[in-house]
Formats: structure tokens, sequence, C-alpha cells
């Protein structure tokens, strides 16, 4: 028996000596070149959300000039349809000579209008020719025969176009809102983090140009004349503190971006015409005054064309005349406005794009803020490792505190001995992949 202990002994020697224990010494050095690494990223992830801050102030400013932009264009394109409703009305006043008349095939050409109109979607369309019908000839009775003399129908589709452009502008502003609020926060909340880490923030990366130094309100916002009031309680879906969360927010914005897209190629009714059956149908549910079209195919509303009044005298002929330029011009307005509309979408598209790359990269040392006070020790520090002595590289197993979190354990490969500096990169890099995964995505 006594024999057999002897034997075993060199065994456990050997053991022992495999799993040494590294010296306070050296887990002290590697605690500083790590605190290096970690500091190190800490400050391009800083950079990395202010760069963020910037790009999103500058598309601020981007943004108020389209809604300058927008706001003027749209001015135009009211007084433009204002000048062509009054000359529709002075047009329909001066026509009392022939009215009787007119208004006699009037009653008899709206019926055949809206008759040819449903047997046309019928046969064109799917499905919702009562509702076409029903809108048609809700239009036919607000309208007048002059509708007919002088192409109503533009007057109700540039109106379902105001509206149309009106609702994309909304969808709009509510991304953009979204976006600004979440980069606003995402900074605000790294500005906390700095001031927690700012003891083991090198000198250096305080005074560079490219990050401004810390005070409670770095960027206070009645410095930014271009910041507009906050939606954040419009939109509570989001927390921006997280790369992940904000590839959603990413997300969100571009199906607003697509919604504004697919109205936007729907056409306006009297502005082209498309053989495509799929968008005739979609122009006649979303304006049924394109019914009007069809007027050569009913008799009695080719008979109120032959009567037009408005070619009995020349102020007649002037209202005319105006009323068409007026309509010309709010059809080039509102042209204008849709590619302000479309040159928004895109900036939007861009900068929330960019945005999303950086936040991926660097959108994680906001959540500091919360999870960490500053640790008097340091922010990254080795407690415990040991490495096996051998001819072979062995791994190195260590146990690693990095900023307030729990202890993290585990082995990095035994390519790179005790002495190498790289190993001390190699050990903090490790542990703050592990502490973006177990920590910043879980909190």
């Amino acid at each position: 028996m006594k024999s057999f202990a002897l034997y075993l002994l060199p065994v456990v020697i050997l053991l022992s000596a495999a799993e040494a224990l590294l010296p306070p010494e050296t887990l002290k050095q590697i605690s500083e070149e790590g605190g290096k690494y970690v500091t190190t990223q800490f400050e391009n992830a800083l950079n990395g959300v202010t760069q963020m801050k910037l790009l999103m102030d500058q598309a601020a400013r981007e943004h108020q000039e389209i809604l300058r932009s927008l706001e003027e264009t749209k001015r135009h394109k009211e007084g433009a349809m204002k000048d062509a409703l009054e000359s529709e009305q002075q047009l329909s006043d001066s026509q009392e000579i022939c009215n009787d008349t007119v208004l006699a095939l009037w009653e008899e050409c709206k019926p055949c209008l809206k008759q040819s109109c449903v047997r046309f979607y019928s046969k064109t369309c799917r499905s919702g020719s009562g509702l076409v019908g029903r809108q048609f000839e809700d239009f036919l009775n607000r309208s007048s025969p002059f509708s007919i003399f002088i192409n109503g129908e533009k007057v109700d589709a540039l109106s379902k176009q105001d509206e149309q452009q009106h609702m994309s502008l909304e969808d709009l502003e509510d991304g953009y809102s979204i976006v600004e609020d979440s980069v606003d926060e995402l900074f605000q909340e790294s500005m906390k983090a700095f001031a927690h880490m700012k003891p083991f923030v090198t000198s250096a990366f305080q005074g560079t140009p490219n990050f401004p130094r810390w005070s409670p309100f770095p960027f206070d916002r009645l410095n930014f004349p271009f910041h507009q009031p906050s939606r954040r309680e419009r939109s509570t879906l989001f927390d921006p503190f997280f790369p992940g969360n904000f590839e959603s927010l990413f997300d969100a914005v571009k199906k607003i971006m697509e919604r504004h897209n697919q109205l936007a190629r729907q056409p306006t009714q009297g502005q082209g015409n498309s053989t495509d059956d799929k968008v005739v149908c979609q122009e006649l549910r979303r304006n049924s005054a394109g019914c009007l079209k069809m007027k050569e195919k009913c008799e009695k509303c080719k008979e109120i064309l032959a009567i037009d009044c408005t070619n009995r005298n020349q102020v007649q002929e002037k209202l005319k005349e105006k009323f068409e330029e007026s309509i010309r011009v709010a059809e080039k307005f509102a042209r204008q406005y849709e590619d302000l509309l479309q040159r928004f979408r895109e900036k939007m598209l861009s900068a929330t794009s960019v945005l999303e790359d950086l936040s991926q990269q660097h959108g994680w040392v906001s959540k500091l803020a919360n999870l960490t006070q500053g640790d008097r020790n340091g922010i990254f520090q080795v407690s415990t490792a040991y490495s096996s002595s051998g001819g072979e590289p062995s791994e190195t197993t260590v146990t690693v505190n990095l900023f307030d979190s729990e202890p993290f354990t585990f082995t990095v490969p035994g390519n790179i001995s005790i002495e190498d500096p790289k190993l001390a990169e190699l050990i903090a890099e490790e542990a703050l992949k592990r502490f973006k995964k177990e920590v910043i995505e879980a909190a």
C-alpha cells in the first residue's frame, strides 16, 4: 500500500505543475495591458456615438430645409388651386343663357357615365365595382356639367393627390422623429457612461476635437435651433440603447418609407395614360372622377360638349384659359412637392442606414450608463489565471472582472505564451465580447 502511494506521488506533483497559478505581478501586468485595450474600445465607441449625433444634427438642418421648401411649394400649389376653383365658379355663373339645355342633358349624361364606368371596372378589375360606382355617383352629384367642358376630373384628382401627399409627409415625419429621438437618447446615455468612466479615459482622448468635453448637458436642446419637439410618446416600441433594437428601428423606418414609396408610385388621374389594368383599377378606386374620361361613350355627354357655352364670348374664353393655366400650375407644383417628398425619403433611408451601422458597432457603450458606476479598481482586472507548463502550448484559464459585471471565467488558446504582450489583448477582447453578449444584450 505504501509503495502504491509512493508510485502516485510523482503524478500529483506533475498535475500541480501543469496547472500553476500565475503570480500577482503577472496578473497586474495583464490587467494593465488589457485595461488599455478596453479603454481604447470604449473611446472608439464614444467617438462612434458622437459621429451619430453629428450626423443627426446635419440631417436636422437638411430636414428643416426640405420642410421649408415643402411649405413654399404647398403655398404655391394651394394658390393655383384656389384660382382654378374661382375660375370654375365664375364659368358656372356665366352660363345662364344655356343653363336649362345643358342641365337637362347633364341629368341624362350622369347615369350613362356611371354605367359606363361600372361596366368598364367590372370587366377590368377583380372587385369593388359597387364602391367605385357609389363614389363616382357622389362625385357627379357634387359636380356641374361644366366638369365636362373643363376636364373637371383634374380638380378632384389634385385634391386627392393633396390628401395623399399630406399623409406621406406625416409618415416621413414620424419616421424622422423616431430616429432623431433615438439617436438623441443614445447619445445622452453614452455621455452618462463617459462621466462614470472619465477617470479611466486617456487625457489625449478628452482633448480630441472629434469629441466634446463632457458637461451635464453636452448638447443642450436650446442650442440647436433645428431641434423638433420630441414624439417619443408616440412610439414606445423601440429601446435605442442596444444595436439589435436599433436595427429593429431601422426596419420600422424602412416600412414607413416603403409605404410612402407605394403611395408615390400610384399615378394621379389626369396626369398620364396607362394601359396597365392593375394601375387603372387602383386609379379608379382612389379617384373615381377619372370616370369622366368616358364621356365620349355617352351621346348626351357629347351633346353637352357640342353646346359648350364657354366659347360664346371672350370673357368666358379668358375664364376657361385662366382655369386651365391654374390647373397646369397646380400640377407643376404638385410634381415638385412629390419630388421633395422623394428627396426626404432618400435622405432618411441613407442617414438611417449609416446610423444603423454605427449603432451596431458602437451603441453598446450607452448601456454602461445603467450598468456601471465606475470601479475604483479599474475597468478591467484579471483576478486569477492558471496555465499548464510543458513543452506544448497550453491553454490559459482566466477569471476577469470587467466594469461592474460579475466575473467571467474562460479559456484562451495556448498558442500565445504568458510572456507575450498580445495575451493581455486577447484576454481583454474575449472578456469584452462576452460582456456585450451576456450583459449588454441581456440588459
